[in-house]
């Protein structure tokens, strides 16, 4: 039916009837991806996806690369309305008016639907149909593409036919249209963030979420001149090369690993990382804390030479907070820099060593005395992982959560007293939410202070606990007779007991973290240990740690909970007196 005979929009579009073919189909119209489906399975996903947002969040740039990567046909919506009616969308709007435009729209989406799986772009005000969002919610999967109002803005410059932005300032109608459409919106079942992203990287955070059947938790770190994201959900290391392939200079990465690691986790990153093409080679090390030597460390830079690695070559460290170190640390010095990322299995490795840049190896003289800062392109932490660790280590990575909290997030050491044990018995959305917490914690001090340059504050309140953890550590050898977080638990309240004694503190801070320590079985006091330890050596070893400032011993100490600042007035004697007291020998 002609334009000017339609009394209703909706009779120009393709009309629901079985076998009509007035609609081109999306193959034949749009070209059907012939990309190996992501998803493992006979056949491609059983629903369609729509993407749901405001005009310029990229809609149809992203659904067309996530189609690609799902080998599914990709359709916009808008375009189809327009050849079925044979005349442009602004047309529309002047002709019939917003209202009727809907229900032809509708129509059209419905029609869309009934057919072949299909990625399908919305126009922004679909979604905000009642019967619309109900046909959406029926037979698709929904992904809300929600972007900041600057972005949008930027984007949709210029951009005359879209006919509400003709009815006043592009700035004043994008948020008002945020105000109204921003809460239908959120009724999607998938919510992904699109800012400054590639369009590459939104499309892999929606194929993702799509392929854990929930949206994985994203924190960005963003630093003065580098900026990369912590991924954080189940099943990540199946889909490592699509999470990765944005942000890769090449296709071609070393995974160092132990191992231990390697027989755990190795082959499902390797399968991962061939889905998308990338060539990958391995350097096995022996797990431990034995491995972070000069010795290992000239082994591993010596293979990845041997190897004949090119400066676009990424390293991936796989494993726990001894590989990425090490891995990290030949990364920052092999041909003066190669790319890297890291991948943590472990919980400890997950919250804290993964996340702003360290690296480096340990000597006779301390822990990390030889290192670099050399920040990842990327981490993925699959929680996944987690459910192949011990108890014990479980525990030993609680605590760097429980530090990130006590430093200056009371909020987050509240959560962690209502939800620790949930996060040590293994329960995946309470790990994935407490991974999430500590690295957005531990983000916002790396990004404010990157290097550890300030003279008091800053990064350096990362270190709480660890002038007695350090001590602890290397009094032992590093052995694994007390692993890093048990002894950054200890040191927690060692913290804690010396901010009393210098009367910064109540005694019922320091109970209160005493009692949530042993509440969930970590290591809290020192008598309690196997080990006695000798306070004049324990001294010695914190007189040589690296947080040493004009001879002087450098502690993080609180005001109370969520309210640590570093200090270097803390006398010899005071801390002799307190190891004393709390069972070392003389």
């Amino acid at each position: 039916m002609s334009r000017q005979n339609a009394s209703d929009p909706s009779e120009s579009m393709p009309q629901p009837s079985a076998g009509d073919q007035a609609m081109p189909s999306a193959s034949t119209a749009h070209g059907t991806a012939t990309t190996t489906p992501l998803f493992p399975g006979p056949g491609p996903r059983e629903d369609s996806v729509v993407l749901v947002g405001l005009m310029g969040a990229g809609k149809t740039t992203i659904g067309r690369r996530i189609a690609t990567r799902l080998g599914m046909p990709f359709i916009d919506a808008d375009l189809e309305i327009e050849r079925a009616a044979g005349c442009s969308i602004a047309d529309l709007f002047t002709q019939y008016g917003e209202a009727e435009f809907r229900k032809g729209e509708h129509r059209v989406i419905r029609r869309i639907l009934d057919g072949p799986p299909v990625v399908l772009a919305t126009g922004g005000g679909a979604f905000m149909d009642a019967m619309t969002r109900a046909i959406v919610r029926e037979r698709a999967t929904s992904v809300w593409l929600r972007c900041p109002l600057p972005v949008l803005v930027r984007r949709v410059q210029g951009r005359g036919h879209r006919p509400l932005l003709n009815a006043g300032n592009p700035r004043d109608v994008l948020a008002q249209l945020m105000d109204i459409r921003y809460p239908t919106y959120a009724e999607a079942d998938i919510t992904v963030d699109c800012g400054e992203e590639s369009v590459e990287q939104s499309a892999a955070t929606v194929i993702n979420a799509l392929a854990l059947g929930r949206q994985p938790r994203v924190v960005p770190v963003i630093l003065d001149r580098w900026r990369y994201d912590v991924t954080i959900g189940e099943n990540l290391l199946r889909h490592a090369g699509m999470l990765l392939s944005p942000v890769l200079p090449q296709k071609r990465v070393v995974v160092v690993t132990d191992s231990t690691v390697a027989s755990l986790h190795l082959p499902q990153l390797l399968q991962g990382l061939a889905q998308d093409g990338i060539r990958a080679e391995t350097i096995v090390v022996p797990p431990g804390e034995g491995s972070k030597t000069l010795a290992e460390y000239e082994r591993v830079t010596g293979i990845l030479l041997e190897m004949g690695v090119e400066r676009g070559t990424t390293v991936i460290a796989l494993g726990g907070g001894v590989v990425g170190d090490l891995a990290g640390f030949a990364a920052a010095t092999t041909m003066r820099g190669l790319p890297f990322v890291q991948i943590p299995t472990t919980l400890l490795a997950q919250v804290d060593s993964s996340v702003g840049g360290k690296t480096g190896i340990n000597t006779p003289f301390g822990k990390n005395l030889l290192g670099a800062f050399h920040q990842p392109l990327a981490v993925l932490a699959d929680t996944t992982t987690l459910a192949t660790l011990p108890p014990r280590e479980i525990r030993a990575g609680y605590a760097e959560i429980v530090k990130a909290g006590l430093i200056g997030d009371a909020a987050l050491f509240a959560w962690c007293e209502a939800n620790g044990q949930a996060v040590l018995d293994g329960d995946a959305d309470s790990q994935a939410e407490a991974v999430r917490r500590a690295c957005a914690f531990k983000a916002a001090v790396v990004g404010d202070d990157e290097r550890e340059e300030r003279k008091s504050d800053g990064r350096a309140l990362l270190n709480l606990g660890h002038t007695f953890g350090h001590a602890l550590e290397a009094e032992l050898g590093y052995d694994g007779r007390l692993l890093h977080g048990e002894a950054v638990s200890l040191g927690l309240r060692l913290a804690f007991v010396t901010s009393e004694r210098m009367g910064l503190c109540g005694s019922a801070d320091v109970e209160r973290v005493t009692t949530h320590l042993e509440r969930l079985g970590m290591p809290a006091r020192l008598r309690d240990l196997e080990q006695t330890f000798s306070a004049e050596r324990l001294l010695a070893h914190m007189q040589r740690d690296k947080k040493m400032r004009d001879g002087r011993l450098s502690f993080v100490l609180v005001r109370g909970i969520g309210q640590a600042f570093t200090c270097r007035d803390v006398p010899d004697s005071l801390v002799r007196e307190i190891l004393l007291a709390e069972g070392c020998s003389a």
